[in-house]
């Protein structure tokens, strides 16, 4: 069922002219009293009930507000004008906030793609954009947003790894958190399509290892960081020795057997590559 824009009277206008109308309808029911003739007062007396009746068709609208009109069950239309307004005193009146609302999911533990337990959160921002589809076609739109929003926050979450583990082309939780977040926002634009609300954001605001397995994984994080700080540093070190024995060669400086070659290799290495300053020793005699 969609939403059919319906067309109300102005309040302050109506209010006016419902007053005069009480108040002639009272100097009439007077007038009635005083001549004692029983069909004016009979007129007086239901013309009195009908204005009293339609006391009851005044509602008020705010800004960002639609106020849902249905007749014994029938929908008529969403008034969306704000300020006074004045419709059918027979209309049940609905209103349903339009403005935007934050929706932070609780944390959500499930297991990523490659099985690892984690932990996950997100932060969903949502309007009602259609008032009949919010009212009659589910039975609470704010706990239909708040389950369908964790539901698919869950199944998106299966369908990723955590980490990409240094591979640019592993889209994963961790690493690419604007292309998550927009498949978390299609999702939920497809299951909250037909009660009547519109996604305008959706964006991961939690994520972490389940506790469980939270100390291995800093472990193997730790570990990944050390392999790559020692793969820099023999690449930087081996560079730094092939420049040296090039540049040795080239002017002439030395010209060393293999063995000798060996030797040195071995020791600029060494130098390079330890964790402590090195210990030189100094040769003050021959080369050899």
């Amino acid at each position: 069922m969609n939403e059919r824009p319906l067309t109300t009277l102005p309040g302050i206008p109506t209010l006016f002219i419902h007053l005069a109308a009480l108040l002639a309808v009272g100097g009439f029911g007077i007038h009635a009293i005083n001549t004692q003739d029983p069909l004016l007062i009979l007129g007086s007396i239901l013309a009195g009930i009908v204005l009293l009746l339609c006391a009851g068709g005044y509602f008020n609208v705010e800004p960002n507000q639609a106020a849902v009109l249905s007749l014994f069950g029938k929908y008529i239309g969403s008034a969306r004008e704000p300020g006074l307004r004045f419709a059918n005193p027979f209309y049940a009146v609905k209103k349903i906030s339009l403005r935007v609302r934050n929706f932070e999911s609780s944390k959500i533990k499930v297991n990523e793609l490659q099985g690892s337990p984690i932990e996950i959160g997100a932060v969903i921002v949502w309007q009602v954009v259609d008032s009949a589809e919010a009212v009659y076609n589910v039975d609470d739109y704010e706990s239909y947003v708040q389950i369908q929003s964790e539901s698919a926050l869950r199944q998106m979450a299966t369908s990723y790894p955590y980490d990409n583990h240094d591979d640019p082309n592993v889209v994963s939780l961790r690493s690419h958190p604007a292309e998550i977040g927009q498949h978390l926002m299609g999702q939920l634009k497809e299951r909250l399509a037909q009660a009547g609300v519109s996604v305008n954001d959706a964006r991961i605001s939690h994520l972490a290892y389940a506790p469980e397995i939270a100390q291995a994984m800093l472990q193997r994080q730790q570990a990944d960081a050390v392999v790559a700080a020692r793969t820099r540093i023999v690449f930087g070190a081996v560079s730094m020795v092939e420049m040296a024995l090039g540049q040795l060669k080239e002017k002439g400086l030395a010209d060393l057997d293999p063995e000798r070659r060996a030797a040195m290799v071995s020791n600029m290495l060494v130098v390079l590559c330890s964790e402590r300053p090195a210990q030189p020793i100094v040769n003050t005699g021959t080369i050899y």
